[in-house]
């Protein structure tokens, strides 16, 4: 039987190949983390969204 791979294990190794991404989205929040709102980021979280799913989309 294949070993299948569960969403949090995917996710999990997405995540592992974005540190770069990760650190640079928080780092940006954490620069004014009393006054985040919608969008503050986004630059930052957009890279982190394209990162895990080009990460999610490789084996």
């Amino acid at each position: 039987m294949p070993s299948r791979t569960r969403p949090i294990e995917k996710f999990a190794q997405a995540t592992a190949k974005c540190s770069t991404e990760a650190a640079a989205y928080g780092k940006c929040v954490f620069a004014d983390y009393n006054g985040v709102h919608k969008d503050m980021c986004a630059k930052e979280f957009m890279r982190l969204k394209d990162c895990y799913l080009a990460a999610a989309k490789k084996k």
